[in-house]
């Protein structure tokens, strides 16, 4: 199914806000389906100021972040873990195979592996214009989210 959530409605599953919040957009979210986000990559982000000058290239660790936020998204987007956030526990066969440069969009593709009492899998990969620039399995804990102040 096709929908479209934006920052907003990302918001209110996952925890994270500017400026670590670094996925755009969520365009497919179906149950028992893979989950698909969006990130556009600009120029103007801040770690394209030392990583690299003059050739930019978009860190390998923010790649996994980015598969990480939306593969928290599909696990929080369940009814049974309300009031939880997910921890990253683990990251397992991380491969970078492209660079990801400015002007470039990832789409993030996240298949729930497992989801069993407090920890969930997820197989994780990226694209770009339909080319696999990344991929990883990641091992997350749900945990109670603290009450804001």
């Amino acid at each position: 199914m096709t929908i479209e959530v934006g920052i907003e409605g990302i918001q209110k599953v996952i925890p994270h806000r500017h400026p670590f919040l670094l996925i755009d957009k969520i365009i497919e979210a179906e149950p028992g389906k893979p989950v698909v986000g969006i990130k556009s990559v600009s120029y103007n982000e801040p770690f394209f100021q030392g990583h690299f000058p003059g050739k930019p290239i978009m860190p390998g660790v923010l790649i996994v972040e980015c598969m990480a936020q939306v593969g928290a998204y599909a696990a929080l987007n369940y009814p049974e873990v309300k009031g939880k956030i997910a921890l990253l526990v683990r990251i397992e066969n991380a491969r970078f195979r492209h660079p990801v440069v400015p002007g470039d969009t990832l789409r993030i593709e996240v298949e729930l592996i497992r989801l069993r009492g407090n920890l969930g899998r997820i197989g994780c990969s990226a694209f770009v214009e339909g080319k696999l620039v990344a991929d990883a399995e990641l091992t997350f804990a749900l945990v109670d989210r603290e009450e804001e102040e």
